[in-house]
């Protein structure tokens, strides 16, 4: 018997092939879709019948968290009333990896009768969907990751990569802050990391760690204890940074040593110590001190002295994380 993560490999590996087979497929189309999209004064309608169906939901989730008001259609439902939510200026997102569902096929009129543009994903650009829509972008796969090809599985990742790749290019043109994220996501764990920059958590003025790199490092020690962030920053005679020194580097010394009487501050700086912008979010301040395995950032001002220091704890008790 096949080990079950062997067939999970098969599987895994068949929907990334599909995933890349898209790339070359990038081409006008692509373009014409987004154009079209980007220019509707209405909404996006996105709309699909059953695994399809599941991927349009998520597509319009998507476009509506980053800044494209979208709904999704159920085309079943549709012909059953719901067409009505669709309006003059909107614009329909389809989905059919056949291009042959009678569910899509059956509300086309009433949206032709409304002169609603249709961007149709598909996996048969030759089908009576393609046909009959503005702009048909092909998001076939040679085989489904189904063993028997038959349950839609590399068809259904394909789409939904198709969909986030528009979603992401909207997104950029419409120039989408993250201040305009986190207001979409008031109360989510993706709005709070969008919202909270370094100079909204960073300590600064006498909470900040300071010392001249002239002074013992007893001194260094009592700073280090006051401020209670594990670190202090250096600075020379002009203010500017010189390095830092955290209470693991005076343990470590202390060890090696025996002794720090007879230091000084700049001795033992650790210079160029890692920096971030008190304009860059908090979260990616976070990426950095996990990539270099530290916990804390200095925060610089124009003439190099230290403006501020923000300590992992910060980030983690704003929840950020």
């Amino acid at each position: 018997m096949t080990p079950p993560r062997r067939l999970a490999e098969r599987v895994l590996r068949l929907e990334a092939d599909a995933i890349l087979g898209l790339i070359p497929k990038l081409d006008d189309r692509f373009d014409r879709a987004v154009e079209t999209l980007y220019r509707t004064t209405g909404r996006v309608i996105v709309t699909g019948m059953g695994k399809s169906g599941l991927i349009a939901r998520k597509i319009a989730a998507t476009l509506a968290s980053t800044g494209t008001p979208a709904y999704f259609l159920h085309p079943a439902e549709g012909v059953h009333g719901d067409l009505g939510m669709v309006a003059r200026g909107d614009v329909v997102l389809a989905l059919s990896n056949s291009g042959e569902t009678d569910e899509v096929l059956a509300i086309l009129p009433p949206l032709k009768r409304l002169g609603i543009p249709i961007v149709l994903l598909t996996g048969n650009p030759q089908s009576t969907l393609a046909r009959q829509c503005e702009v048909v972008l092909d998001v076939s796969v040679p085989e489904e990751a189904c063993p028997m090809n038959l349950a839609p599985t590399s068809s259904t990742t394909a789409a939904l990569a198709v969909g986030d790749a528009i979603a992401m290019v909207l997104l950029e043109l419409r120039g989408l802050s993250p201040e305009d994220y986190a207001a979409l996501h008031p109360r989510g764990t993706l709005g709070w990391r969008a919202l909270f920059r370094v100079a909204d958590l960073m300590h600064t003025g006498d909470a900040l760690p300071v010392v001249r790199d002239d002074v013992p490092l007893a001194e260094v020690l009592v700073e280090i204890t006051r401020k209670r962030l594990g670190m202090t920053t250096v600075v020379d005679a002009a203010g500017r940074l010189s390095g830092v020194i955290t209470d693991g580097d005076l343990r470590r010394l202390l060890l090696r040593t025996g002794t720090i009487a007879d230091l000084r501050a700049g001795d033992v700086a650790t210079r160029e110590p890692r920096l971030i912008r008190e304009t860059d979010l908090a979260a990616k301040a976070l990426e950095v001190m996990e990539t270099f395995a530290i916990t804390s950032l200095v925060i610089l001002d124009e003439a190099r002295r230290p403006a501020g220091v923000i300590h992992m704890h910060d980030i983690l008790r704003a929840k950020i994380v």
